[in-house]
């Protein structure tokens, strides 16, 4: 593999909530105060986030999107807040938010505009770059809009990663560049990694499960290419949408909104955490069911996704509706996701023998199994020969360890 971005950041996937696929673009605060993109809405969130287990949970990064900047530059050329919305600046955000023990992350874009139409970076990348630092950012989330060429582009994200080094400030880099680039060419992931802590790959993740079969679907086909690459430093960045071309953001947990069923948030959570992804939630922390709660927070599922070995899953078969996969984990232990993509009909049953696993190493000569998701629980202990049956419900996973 790659080296990575030599930051010493994101050893493991980093976590934490956006803002965009539940908030957009909102502006208009006078007619809805609670859920426009302001500093009520980040103070807020970080807030519920560490009183109600979320930062305890991994959940670090509370990170804004696009939208917050103000039209135009100041005087001296800087970014600046819209000031109606972010009244205090993002630095006393910023102090806010490590206040609560979290950390901030931000948005811009390689170009001379947001995805959005707000200031972008280009020609200002060490300008930008000093004064994310000088804000106490944390994360920056590097959009790819409005870019110009494919030289520009490239040019632009590894000017800003050095940039961002020379401040002096830790600060993840999350980037955009294979999502602009493969329309016209095959990304080069080897220089990307050198260059970025992860990486978005496809278009946006929508709240439905068609978006979420399809960041998967795409997974499968392309993994030969972008599983290698992964590990700690530098991770794929899922993402997926139905209407290609309108905005692009990082790869969010859409879990406790409105489009997917329990199964489907089931699946996005194990599905995610064997893919090794990133973990940002853009839900309303304000108002979540128990049941999302407890998914997002489950601490087996976290571990899986956080496992210091930081390998990303594979699919290792397809069988009609069924698809198997698995993730390397530490301590030569193997997460293992049973997929069921029928949308018709009631559960059904997937066999496969456990010689499929790790090549054929991860039972032999024995293994004990547990079950993750949807309940945990233990199966007990198996041979190297043994077939395990498992019942899965349509668009469900169940994930387990073995």
């Amino acid at each position: 593999a790659a080296l990575a971005l030599d930051n010493g950041l994101a050893r493991t996937p980093p976590m934490g909530w956006l803002h965009w696929e539940r908030f957009l673009c909102r502006t208009d605060c006078a007619t809805d105060p609670h859920r426009c993109v302001s500093e009520r809405l980040f103070t807020e969130m970080a807030d519920v986030m560490a009183a109600e287990g979320w930062r305890d949970a991994g959940y670090k990064y509370v990170c804004i999107d696009d939208c917050w900047m103000a039209p135009r530059r100041d005087e001296h050329g800087r970014l600046q807040a819209d000031p109606k919305r972010f009244p205090s600046g993002i630095r006393k955000l910023a102090d806010y938010v490590h206040s609560k023990g979290m950390k901030l992350g931000i948005y811009s874009d390689v170009g001379n505009k947001t995805c959005a139409g707000f200031p972008g970076s280009y020609n200002y990348y060490d300008l930008d770059a000093q004064t994310f630092a000088s804000w106490g950012v944390d994360l920056l989330k590097f959009d790819g809009c409005n870019s110009g060429t494919l030289e520009l582009l490239a040019e632009g994200y590894r000017r800003m990663s050095l940039a961002l080094n020379k401040t002096g400030r830790s600060i993840v880099y999350s980037c955009e560049w294979p999502f602009y680039l493969r329309p016209v060419q095959q990304p080069n992931y080897t220089e990307i990694k050198q260059y970025c802590n992860h990486w978005r790959n496809f278009f946006d993740v929508y709240d439905s499960w068609r978006s979420i079969k399809s960041i998967l679907d795409w997974t499968a086909l392309h993994q030969d290419s972008i599983v290698k690459i992964a590990g700690p430093g530098g991770w794929n960045d899922p993402d997926m949408a139905t209407l290609p071309g309108i905005f692009v953001f990082l790869s969010q947990l859409v879990i406790g909104n409105f489009g997917l069923s329990w199964d489907q948030s089931v699946t996005q959570m194990a599905m995610w955490a064997i893919m090794a992804a990133p973990l940002f939630m853009s839900n309303d922390l304000r108002h979540i069911s128990p049941e999302a709660k407890w998914l997002l927070q489950n601490k087996e599922v976290i571990a899986i996704n956080q496992d210091p070995l930081g390998k990303q899953g594979y699919q290792i078969t397809k069988d009609k509706n069924f698809e198997l996969w698995e993730r390397p984990l530490s301590g030569r232990a193997y997460a293992v996701a049973v997929l069921n993509h029928q949308e018709i009909g009631g559960p059904q049953n997937f066999t496969f023998s456990l010689t499929f696993l790790g090549n054929g190493l991860a039972c032999n000569p024995a293994c004990s199994v547990r079950q993750v998701l949807p309940a945990s629980r233990d199966w007990g202990f198996y041979t190297w020969v043994s077939s395990l049956s498992v019942e899965v419900n349509p668009t469900g996973t169940v994930l387990l360890k073995v």
